[in-house]
């Protein structure tokens, strides 16, 4: 394994604690478990904003959240309001799925307005916006570049692959998602200028699977397994050192 440090995995991750059977119990146990390993951010329930802001005030892990989640349906109004409540509550980042309707139906107008509405938002409280293209539900290539196009024109800090709430009907009948492949990840980072970041979510469970992403391009995972991800890294490390 390459030489990589603790705290350069740790940077790469937003603990996702985005689950809605999540309770509050748990997700103070999450930011404690966030704050143990420094990890870049966690990703909370919007709710829950104000709650992580506090747990995390003394830290260096930002706390952000997601709006027009996981479906991407509110209109742009809903989400303006979202974001605005977020950044008020101490959010400072922000993980918004596009309308995913509006991506099918190449309605791009609408569907760059609505980012350029909730960018604009994000701009004047200086908070990084993720912009979640929810890949699992364009099987066209074509989508995912256009959007791609979309945020480099915009300007926007991340494009970011999926919910993790993304669910397709699979070959058995079983409903499953594929989150952050390849594939994708490859595409995002060609068809975006080099000032946008690639956050791979869905599916980054383990150590490999982080450095595998980074290879590709990727500065930042949605992840639910940190604390796997981190401990396989100090075995790795210990192994390497004795």
């Amino acid at each position: 394994m390459e030489k990589i440090s603790e705290l350069e995995i740790a940077k790469m991750i937003d603990h996702s604690l985005l689950h809605p059977t999540m309770t509050d119990e748990i997700l103070k146990n999450e930011c404690i478990v966030a704050e143990k390993y420094n990890v870049a951010s966690v990703c909370i329930k919007p709710y829950a904003v104000k709650m992580a802001v506090e747990l995390l005030k003394d830290t260096d892990v930002m706390v952000g959240t997601v709006i027009g989640f996981p479906h991407g349906s509110n209109t742009t109004a809903v989400k303006i309001f979202e974001t605005e409540e977020a950044v008020k509550e101490g959010a400072v980042e922000i993980d918004m799925v596009v309308n995913i309707g509006k991506v099918l139906g190449e309605d791009w107008e609408y569907v760059k307005d609505e980012i350029r509405a909730v960018q604009k938002v994000c701009k004047v409280n200086k908070a990084a916006l993720k912009v979640i293209f929810e890949n699992d539900y364009l099987e066209d290539d074509k989508f995912k570049i256009k959007l791609c196009e979309i945020c480099s024109e915009l300007g926007v800090d991340f494009v970011k692959t999926s919910t993790g709430y993304g669910f397709t009907k699979q070959s058995d009948g079983s409903y499953n998602y594929k989150g952050a492949t390849d594939h994708d990840l490859k595409l995002m980072r060609k068809h975006t200028t080099k000032d946008v970041e690639i956050k791979a979510a869905g599916g980054v469970r383990t150590l490999e699977d982080t450095l595998k992403v980074r290879d590709l391009g990727v500065t930042r995972i949605g992840a639910t397994a940190t604390e796997a991800i981190i401990s396989k890294l100090r075995e790795e490390t210990s192994k390497n050192i004795s």
